[in-house]
């Protein structure tokens, strides 16, 4: 079993770190893929490519079928972008589940696909804000979850580690050095224990997974959550991937079947995807309640009850 991570040579949040790990001791060079160059250290396979970090789809099953070696995760580095142009270091699954056929995904991807969630998600996103804070990232750097969102598409477990939020901090050589670092210790590169493996994690501790379901990009109300000890993490579903519409406006109705939008399609493929990552896990959905209205959560938690899907407070995660 190999770890794919992935970088780009055209996003300097994507190459910067690559280069800072590539740096750390070990490495050995890999065969190429097509025009990609590989390089290898103990089970991690880094790949370099030219193109957006968000189109080269199926860089899972291309590796296992150049190499014969089976993936087991992969991680990708890239830049983030905001309004607010805030520095920040975010962690994230990837997917449009909430898309139909016949839709064109803005950031790659497919329609109604969701990739299996890393588990290392939220043990990560801890692992990141203790070494950012030594590195002095913190505060001027915000340590953060982000929802759902964009492509490639893969097959295997995958997260986004992404630097923001402007040309300026893209370019930080310490912001590249922080990411690099996490992958290095997250992975256990250079000896020690993997962090967020959920496979080693100890038996019978916490197998409860949290499914976010509603609120912002930045999915404040479940990461108050995740940043605890122990907390495992899935898909994180925005209020714009719960596309609803209330067909029943007129008449009072308050059933899930009178609402419109691909809303259930996106629960239902993420949902499938985390039970693929968490194999024997407890999946419990964490309503962001203040982000609907009253039909919407009716409607949600009438479909979550008819799919058994668990509904959890957030002591329930603990």
């Amino acid at each position: 079993m190999v770890t794919l991570v992935v970088a780009t040579t055209i996003d300097p949040a994507s190459i910067n770190p690559a280069n800072e790990l590539l740096a750390m001791p070990g490495w050995l060079p890999g065969p190429p893929l097509q025009e990609m160059k590989s390089f290898a250290n103990r089970d991690v396979r880094l790949l370099q490519h030219d193109r957006s970090i968000v189109v080269e789809d199926d860089l899972d099953n291309r590796w296992e079928e150049l190499t014969g070696e089976v993936v087991d995760e992969v991680i990708f580095f890239s830049r983030h972008t905001a309004v607010s142009n805030r520095p920040a270091l975010t962690v994230h699954p990837i997917g449009v589940p909430h898309l139909r056929d016949g839709e064109v995904p803005p950031q790659g991807g497919k329609p109604g696909w969701a990739a299996p969630p890393s588990p290392r998600i939220g043990p990560w996103l801890r692992l990141l804000k203790g070494i950012a804070q030594s590195h002095n990232l913190v505060p001027e750097f915000e340590i953060t979850l982000e929802g759902t969102h964009h492509g490639p598409v893969t097959n295997k477990p995958t997260l986004f580690l992404e630097i923001g939020s402007t040309d300026e901090y893209w370019r930080r050589q310490d912001a590249a050095r922080v990411v690099a670092l996490l992958v290095w210790e997250g992975l256990a590169i250079g000896g020690g224990n993997d962090v967020g493996n959920w496979n080693s994690r100890e038996h019978g501790k916490n197998n409860k997974v949290l499914l976010g379901i509603g609120g912002g990009h930045y999915a404040p109300r479940h990461m108050d959550i995740v940043l605890k000890d122990g907390v495992w993490v899935s898909h994180l579903l925005s209020g714009y991937s719960l596309p609803m519409e209330d067909l029943n406006q007129s008449n009072g109705e308050t059933n899930n079947k009178g609402i419109g939008g691909s809303w259930k399609e996106a629960i239902k493929a993420a949902y499938e995807a985390t039970k693929l990552a968490f194999p024997g896990g407890e999946i419990i959905a964490h309503l962001d309640h203040k982000s609907f209205k009253g039909w919407q959560k009716n409607a949600i938690t009438g479909f979550l009850g008819e799919q058994g899907i668990k509904i959890g407070k957030p002591n329930d995660f603990y």
